[in-house]
């Protein structure tokens, strides 16, 4: 078959449910009890795989035409590099698009595709399989609609960086509790916490959203506030962030005043580490992707330089 080009077009997948449990099981009959015996349908895993899959290839036939395809299994991304012309295809669930997006720092054009419509609601897959195609090939002649998402980027003082799409989570790995100084708008504090999230527009909708509906909750049955907050939802190119800090705790030693705030470039916020092991610092969800937050360590998180590029319809 004769390519219309020799560009690259990245494909992201990620294994399905049941192909994580074939690794950890010797057989179909354990893997069938242990679904089953959490309430479970193996029919159910079964046939999320089957779709999936199915999808895949029949994605991978309908790009064939427009360029040289690569599949590339997300476990790969941390360590994969991208070209500047590649586009870039993820074909799974949102948060495979979000864990996608914080490697193209190029800004290669990356397309959502959503191989189970009926299982899958996909906020940020706007395409299905058999429209891809055709989407590729605008994208490729460079006439294709996009949004821009603004990503956080965190920096060690040992030079190590990381970018989140949605969120970074900053604390312990375990659920003892993480210890640190906080610093943002001139404002300095030593905390002792579950952590502290900050969040992009693009994630305002996920995990701090969350977070401010709990913390209302407990301020209007406790007799503090009201019951229903206000939203805090930004665009998805919002030039600001917002950080949570979850459980606060008050001590001698530690205060909780500042536990909630906006981060922009002008106003960075600063974290340093008083965690002797087991400190992290992660981003979107993935914690195996993650650098080490112990004693010594300081971070400064604001708004990364480069913006991700979704396209949509």
């Amino acid at each position: 078959m004769k390519r219309r080009t020799e560009r690259k077009i990245i494909v992201l997948t990620r294994e399905t449910r049941i192909d994580g449990l074939r690794k950890r099981f010797n057989s179909v009959d354990q893997v069938s009890y242990f679904i089953e015996h959490r309430g479970g349908k193996v029919a159910d895993y079964l046939a999320e795989d089957r779709v999936y899959k199915e999808s895949i290839a029949r994605l991978e036939s309908a790009l064939q035409p427009w360029g040289r395809v690569q599949l590339l299994d997300r476990i790969y991304l941390p360590n994969y590099v991208f070209g500047p012309e590649d586009v870039v295809v993820a074909i799974g669930q949102d948060g495979l698009v979000a864990n996608t997006l914080k490697y193209l720092t190029g800004g290669q054009p990356l397309l959502g595709v959503n191989p189970d419509p009926g299982r899958w609601d996909g906020v940020l897959l706007p395409f299905k399989v058999e429209e891809v195609g055709e989407v590729v090939g605008e994208v490729l002649a460079g006439r294709y609609a996009s949004r821009a998402v603004t990503m956080a980027r965190a920096t060690l003082n040992d030079g190590q960086e990381i970018l989140a799409v949605n969120d970074f989570f900053i604390g312990q790995r375990t659920h003892t509790s993480a210890r640190y100084f906080i610093e943002c708008g001139g404002v300095r504090e030593q905390h002792s916490s579950s952590g502290v999230i900050v969040s992009t527009g693009l994630g305002s909708t996920g995990w701090l959203k969350s977070l401010v509906h709990g913390a209302a909750a407990i301020a209007s049955l406790t007799g503090h506030g009201v019951r229903t907050p206000q939203p805090i939802t930004l665009p998805w190119d919002a030039e600001s962030l917002y950080f949570t800090v979850r459980e606060p705790f008050p001590s001698r030693q530690t205060q909780c005043e500042l536990v909630f705030g906006e981060v922009t470039r002008a106003q960075p916020l600063k974290i340093r580490s008083l965690m002797a092991e087991s400190g992290v610092l992660f981003s979107d969800g993935i914690e195996s992707d993650f650098l080490e937050f112990n004693s010594g360590s300081e971070a400064v998180i604001t708004i990364a330089p480069v913006k991700g590029v979704l396209v949509v319809r």
